[in-house]
């Protein structure tokens, strides 16, 4: 697995990008606010369009403590899910 950072020439960003050895991505931005919306997770749309099928998931990480879907492959989840098992 390769762990990547995107900053395109506009100054959009991703946070982190994690590449599989057969090329599927996992994409994450990090918010420090407690409410997201769709709009946060505005790059990682741009990322699923251009890379398609390679786009296995996206998420919106936040400090709120609900988890719940933006959009299509794309989740908010609370940072503290990175730590915690179910």
């Amino acid at each position: 697995m390769r762990l990547h950072h995107l900053r395109d020439r506009d100054g959009g960003e991703i946070d982190f990008i994690a590449e599989a050895a057969d090329g599927r991505v996992v994409a994450l931005e990090v918010k420090a606010a407690q409410a997201v919306s769709p709009r946060d997770a505005h790059r990682l749309k741009w990322l699923r369009n251009k890379i398609g099928s390679d786009f296995a998931c996206g998420a919106v990480l936040h400090t709120g403590e609900r988890s719940f879907r933006l959009d299509d492959d794309i989740y908010a989840l609370p940072i503290s899910a990175l730590w915690l098992t179910p």
